[in-house]
């Protein structure tokens, strides 16, 4: 389904459908998502009304950094446009030939030592609009550029919904001699290549993970994401100790923790996006967290 409906119950009991609508400005829309831009969408707000310079002649509606470290660019549509795809590969174009300039932009704001860990393997487009055509749903999976497609609504009572209806992985980038011998450093041993000891393993992890739809699985320098609009669970192996860890999206005040088995990581720096941690050593441990998966999935 890529129709979200919603409904409410009224006095007699009975379930009524609210009815979506459009924005009456577009730029509603676009300072709404910038205000809670990184519970939405997983993304830290960077800038609005971006300018292009006089090549691409644009203005890009938000610039963003996602939790996985990607350059992202927002573009907000009132209804259904065309044009929003020809416009979203010139952008990333520009973006292409704008990495200092964004990378100045985000020491500027989120610091250097995040500057410094930005991805710039597999930059990101997130297009929200009232509708897609058909042919855009077509269209994306022929591009290499990574694009979400996502469709919003508004409701009486403040509602606002965002729904994913076509997301494309895109193509690697490449990357700079520098930061590829940096890249080289940190993914050795890391989520680059499955530790033998924990192949079977994380075979069966896999199929866990991607049981509940669409999702996709994006190979990082330090972990392995798990993402529909935003990441649901990360994965990061400890062959020493014969492990996997898994960050999963999920409130730890919700689950009774166990020692030595999931663990609350609010304010515990760690690689990865989630707040509660499973230790997975053994296919009694994966069958456990099972539930926690679904939870994870469930909210997402």
């Amino acid at each position: 389904m890529t129709d979200l409906k919603l409904f409410r119950l009224d006095t007699d009991g009975q379930d009524v459908e609210l009815r979506g609508s459009t924005v009456a400005l577009e730029v509603e829309l676009q300072r709404r998502v910038e205000a809670g831009m990184k519970a939405m969408l997983g993304i830290r707000f960077l800038a609005s009304e971006y300018p292009t310079g006089p090549w691409h002649r644009g203005r890009i509606d938000s610039l963003g950094l996602d939790e996985n470290g990607t350059p992202t660019l927002i573009e907000y549509k009132k209804g259904a446009d065309s044009g929003v795809l020809s416009q979203a590969v010139s952008y990333l174009s520009w973006l292409d030939s704008a990495r200092h300039e964004f990378e100045a932009l985000v020491k500027e704001k989120l610091g250097s030592e995040v500057a410094e860990s930005i991805n710039w393997r597999n930059p990101r487009m997130v297009c929200i609009a009232a509708g897609f055509s058909h042919h855009d749903r077509v269209a994306v999976h022929r591009l290499r550029e990574r694009i979400d497609l996502v469709r919003y609504r508004v409701f009486e009572g403040g509602l606002l919904s965002l729904l994913l209806i076509e997301s494309t992985p895109g193509s690697t980038r490449p990357i700079s001699d520098r930061r590829q011998s940096r890249e080289r450093e940190v993914t050795a041993g890391a989520a680059g290549a499955i530790p033998g000891c924990l192949q079977s393993l994380y075979g069966e992890l896999d199929e866990a993970l991607t049981a509940w739809g669409q999702v996709e699985v994006a190979q990082l320098r330090h972990y392995i994401a798990y993402r529909r609009m935003v990441n649901v669970a990360s994965v990061i192996f400890r062959p020493k100790h014969e492990v996997i860890l898994v960050y999963l999206k999920v409130d730890p005040d919700t689950v009774e923790l166990e020692d030595g088995f999931s663990r609350d990581m609010r304010g515990i720096g760690h690689l990865g996006t989630g707040d509660l941690e499973v230790r997975i050593a053994s296919a009694a441990d994966l069958e456990k967290a099972g539930p926690l998966i679904r939870q994870a999935f469930e909210a997402a």
